[in-house]
Order: structure tokens, then sequence, then C-alpha cells
């Protein structure tokens, strides 16, 4: 019988490059996966190269939170634009178009949280274009 588990570490997962995003590699850290969770989702965001960048996109009944450990991004949702950096956050509620795009030389480290889970799935995101 397996343990249910608790803790996971970044090494723990593996690294995906998700949809519509570019320079991105994320980590699914809390989820169904990995803990069991049915109801959020957390995942470790690194943006590393130039132009690296969410383009414009919309999760239909998702709602998302990023907040910054590390680099400077800025983040666009509702109108409303505003440079991030380490102990900021963020919020784009379900169905909002949103983009997020690096602009420090230094990558940026983001806590990103999906509810309920996203799981990446190609029929829970919207793209503008």
């Amino acid at each position: 019988m397996q343990t249910q588990r608790y803790f996971v570490s970044e090494a723990d997962v593996t690294p995906y490059s998700p949809a519509n995003h570019e320079g991105t590699v994320n980590r699914r850290l809390i989820g169904p996966e990995t803990v069991g969770s049915q109801n959020i989702e957390l995942l470790l965001g690194v943006l590393s190269g130039e132009g690296s960048r969410a383009l414009p996109h919309m999760h239909p009944g998702i709602d998302q939170v990023c907040y910054m450990l590390q680099g400077r991004a800025v983040a666009e949702v509702g109108g409303q634009t505003r440079e991030l950096g380490p102990g900021d956050a963020c919020f784009f509620p379900a169905g909002e178009f949103h983009t997020f795009t690096k602009v420090s030389e230094e990558p940026v480290r983001v806590l990103v949280m999906y509810t309920p889970p996203y799981g990446e799935s190609k029929d829970k995101a919207v793209t503008r274009g």
C-alpha cells in the first residue's frame, strides 16, 4: 500500500514547456498527479530567454494567481498593466484574457496557482488570434 504524498521538491517533477508561451519552462508541484489535489494546482514557472512571455490567452472557469519570486515581468489583464517584481502578485480571473512578459535580464521565477486545476489541457485555454 502506498502512503499519501504531501511533500514535493522542484527536482521531483518533470519540466515542460506550456502551450502559448515562449521561453517558459514549468514544473507542476501540486496537483492531481503529484499529491492528489483535486481543487488547486501550483506550478513553478521559469522564464529565462529574452522575449520570454505568455501570449494573450484565457482559461474559462479557471482562476489564476501569479506570485513573483525573482526577476521582473509585465502583466496585463482587464485593461490594466503593471510591472511586477519579487513579492508582487497578480490575479487573472477565469475567462479574462491576459499576458505575462519577462522584462528583466535575469530569469523570472514565478509561482502560478490555478483553481480548479488546469492540468495544461488544451480544451481549458482560449487564445486570442
